[in-house]
């Protein structure tokens, strides 16, 4: 009988974040979908550098439809040592903090891909609402040899 191994690839980083460049609005493209985010359309965050160091977080969605009520939430996302800005800990409730991770970065900041290291968690977002078609099949070719699952992940309505 032929084994193979089916340990799980380690999740990478991009070596290096400029956080003044990731600052500012992002819209969710595609996303394993989350407890929290149930009911989400015209998702998107916000990201601003505090003067205390920190990263504030604000995300939005509208709820159950792309007209229904807007649902917010504000947290604060701290920088973790000697991670080239790529590893951030979100907190939007104390004292509890989720693990995020920039995976994938364009080199003109026009669109992040964002997970936890157990891959339980994946974003795709873009600083437009519409993502290129041919941008976005390289991103999932690069997630698929990363491990990650394609059939959980699913696309957000953005047009709002």
């Amino acid at each position: 009988m032929k084994t193979t191994n089916t340990k799980p690839q380690s999740l990478q980083t991009v070596p290096i974040v400029d956080l003044v460049k990731y600052s500012g609005k992002w819209y969710e493209i595609a996303s394993y979908p989350q407890r929290f985010q149930k009911g989400c359309h015209c998702t998107t965050a916000e990201y601003t550098l505090s003067e205390k160091g920190y990263v504030i977080v604000e995300n939005r969605c509208n709820r159950d439809s792309v007209t229904g009520r807007q649902s917010y939430i504000k947290g604060k996302a701290f920088v973790e040592k000697n991670s080239g800005n790529a590893k951030l800990k979100v907190q939007f409730f104390w004292p509890f903090k989720g693990k995020y991770w920039i995976i994938d970065l364009a080199n003109d900041y026009s669109y992040a891909v964002v997970s936890h290291p157990n891959k339980k968690y994946l974003w795709i977002l873009s600083r437009t609402p519409k993502m290129n078609n041919a941008v976005y099949r390289q991103i999932l070719s690069r997630l698929k040899e990363n491990g990650f699952d394609l059939t959980k992940l699913l696309p957000t309505q953005q047009i709002c």
